[in-house]
């Protein structure tokens, strides 16, 4: 093994994705597989799972439901007996609804706050209890890794995305709040971080993004008008900061969020 190789080798790892049928989480999933881990894929869909898992070459799959304790400690358990130990879980799952949002035609006192909690449940609660749960396995390994997913709405103001902001910004601060704790309290090889992408089209946002003809919304042009880059994301771009996150070249990195974003959260749009 060279330097390279020993500095992010993800070989003998292993990675459990939740969210793990979504397109960001499977195309990430996808990379760590080509880079040598054992990945494993969470979800409430075991059918979706268990076809994406055979698409990306996953190990295994388990039918999950992040918002369960319960479930997420099964999951837990059967996969520790069957692979003995978890290096790295990646909290994907999360999402958005449309009562949670404010539309053009509708002010901040038009939410659904039932949506909100919803939403708000789904993101926070949602990677909240993994983190608990499999973070306790990796106290009883005195090591381990946690990455959230974070979001630019998470750092500044933007229209619509009040619930999705909200939860984006607690699980930015639960990140630096966990990454404190366990470094403190167990062990300086357990390390919380987060990434942030910036704007990926996928299937929940590209009637948002994407007219039907191909074309590009006014909510689409805003965001490219404030992208340095002038594009949107590929999934294979989140790959190479995950590697990063959980490889041995980030072993000092605790507590931070690091965007992928195309330079969307330093342009001030002038």
């Amino acid at each position: 093994m060279n330097y390279i190789e020993k500095l992010f080798s993800l070989k003998g790892k292993v990675i459990v994705i939740t969210g793990g049928s979504g397109v960001l989480a499977s195309d990430i999933g996808a990379g760590l597989v080509k880079a040598g881990a054992t990945v494993i894929l969470l979800g409430r869909s075991l059918e979706r799972l268990k076809d994406k898992a055979k698409h990306i070459k996953a190990s295994a799959a388990f039918a999950t439901d992040v918002m369960d304790k319960k479930s997420v400690e099964r999951a837990c358990d059967d996969i520790v007996k069957q692979y003995t130990k978890v290096d790295v879980l990646l909290n994907a799952a999360g999402g958005n609804q449309p009562g949670a949002t404010v539309n053009d035609d509708q002010s901040l006192f038009d939410i659904d706050l039932e949506a909100i909690t919803e939403v708000n449940d789904l993101n926070f609660k949602g990677s909240v209890i993994p983190s608990l749960v499999f973070g306790q396995q990796m106290a009883k390994q005195g090591e381990g890794n946690i990455i959230n997913f974070s979001s630019m709405s998470a750092f500044q103001v933007m229209t619509r995305v009040v619930g999705y902001s909200a939860s984006k910004a607690a699980i930015t601060n639960f990140t630096s709040w966990m990454a404190t704790e366990m470094a403190k309290k167990f062990s300086d090889k357990i390390r919380i971080n987060a990434i942030a992408p910036g704007f990926f089209v996928g299937n929940q946002n590209r009637a948002l993004l994407i007219n039907e003809d191909g074309s590009l919304t006014p909510r689409s042009k805003d965001i490219l008008h404030n992208t340095p880059m002038n594009r949107f994301g590929e999934a294979n771009e989140l790959i190479g900061a995950v590697i990063f996150l959980i490889s041995p070249s980030a072993s000092f990195v605790t507590g931070t969020v690091l965007p992928v974003d195309g330079g969307f959260s330093i342009f001030s749009g002038v």
